[in-house]
């Protein structure tokens, strides 16, 4: 009884402390509701970045953060695609460039752990967030609000619950949302690599038949001003071969599967891995819950959708919620269920997309080989699908939320959106 008396309450309570839930209580507090967030901060990521798109870069400026993710990251000012797969019909290097449709970069690269670290920094800074760092053990969803019982006891209540904890959420499952997954012959090496030439500020992706081979530009460091991370799709044979072999060999795999093209090649740190699967949800929000991030949508990391993917999904909850009194029941469920056709559109189109794209590498067909080169060459050669192209994969038409409507090249930060009266405790 004395524990449920002393239980501590907020607006927005957010189960998970990875980058989606860290960005969702930076957006919350942000709007002026008390928040809640709870979780364990992710180990370090060896070899991990995130390649985050206009929209997102737009999204990180309205929380304060741009300015430190631009200091520790690198401009993405183009992606070459080039089709490495030797199929019959010869497919010419495709190169979407920001200037194309007037960005001077696409988007900025940077390290999981650094843009973690600029975050979290953010959320202790802020002083409508309280960060609780601890395992949750049980949910509680109910009409009036919800609640998160902690392993040690402790009672976290609240009148909304943001579900960012991964793909195996515990939220999801006490609130009965059905999960479809999938999984492909395929595990992604990632490192850090620094290279004899510069990247010029360009995404380098070969497509190969084991997956994507894709070099995305980092800054430099004092001793070695050519970095990149290297994200690398093969097979489980391969994966488990080529991590058993002296650094020194597979820094020359890596070299050849380049061309040479940045030159020799050095390994920064540790070598990751994670196996490569799919899931999607049946629904994205269920009574007083939403799901943000991996607890709704798990793809390959082809043309880095996943974390800004995840950046929209907080944006457009953040965006849909902005006008309601979160304890109005009839008004809630109409937030969410917009929240939900949204979701359901985006995240659908995306994992269609690169579902289609992975399979069509990894399964030598030649009718499928042929529309893919096709593809390649009605971009090259007509500039405004090439333009069409690029504006979709950085500034979404789909969905395109409030926080991520204004241009980052502004140094004030946008004003909060009025909050509905009864919207705070």
């Amino acid at each position: 009884m004395a524990a449920a008396q002393e239980a501590k309450r907020a607006n927005i309570l957010v189960a998970g402390a990875g980058s989606t839930g860290l960005a969702a209580a930076l957006a919350f507090s942000r709007a002026g509701l008390r928040t809640l967030l709870v979780g364990r901060v992710p180990p370090p990521l060896p070899g991990r970045t995130v390649a985050l798109f206009e929209a997102s870069v737009r999204f990180l400026d309205a929380l304060g953060a741009l300015e430190r993710v631009k200091a520790k990251g690198c401009p993405i000012e183009a992606i070459r695609m080039i089709d490495d797969t030797d199929q019959l019909l010869p497919v010419p290097e495709l190169t979407l460039r920001a200037r194309e449709i007037g960005l001077l970069a696409l988007g900025v690269n940077i390290s999981n752990d650094e843009l973690v670290a600029i975050l979290l920094d953010l959320c202790r800074a802020h002083p409508e967030i309280e960060m609780v760092d601890a395992d949750i053990a049980d949910y509680e969803l109910n009409g009036d609000g919800v609640a998160a019982i902690l392993a040690d006891g402790r009672r976290l209540e609240g009148d909304f619950l943001v579900a960012a904890d991964g793909r195996n959420s515990r939220a999801r499952a006490m609130a009965g949302i059905d999960v479809k997954e999938w999984t492909y012959p395929q595990v992604a090496l990632t490192a850090m690599l620094r290279h004899e030439f510069p990247h010029e500020n360009i995404s380098t992706e070969y497509h190969t038949r084991s997956g994507p081979f894709t070099l995305v530009p980092l800054p430099g460091r004092e001793n070695a001003p050519n970095r990149s991370s290297l994200v690398w799709l093969m097979s489980v044979a391969d994966a488990r071969r080529r991590l058993t072999k002296p650094r020194e060999e597979l820094e020359f795999e890596i070299e050849d599967y380049d061309k040479s093209e940045l030159g020799a090649m050095k390994i920064e740190g540790e070598v990751g891995q994670f196996r490569m699967g799919g899931m999607q949800v049946s629904k994205h929000a269920a009574g007083r819950l939403a799901l943000v991030g991996e607890t709704c949508h798990v793809f390959p990391p082809i043309g880095a959708q996943g974390l800004n993917l995840s950046l929209r999904d907080v944006a457009d909850l953040e965006d849909c919620l902005a006008s309601v009194d979160l304890r109005n029941g009839r008004e809630l469920s109409r937030a969410l269920a917009r929240y939900d056709r949204h979701r359901r559109a985006d995240i659908g189109f995306r994992t269609h997309g690169v579902d289609v794209l992975n399979r069509s590498l990894i399964i030598p067909y030649l009718p499928v080989d042929l529309m893919r080169g096709a593809g390649f060459i009605a971009m090259t050669a007509l500039g405004p699908l090439r333009r069409a192209v690029i504006r979709e994969g950085v500034l979404p038409h789909l969905v395109l939320p409030r926080l991520m409507r204004r241009p980052a090249e502004r140094n004030d930060a946008p004003d909060a959106p009025q909050r509905r009266a009864g919207s705070r405790s």
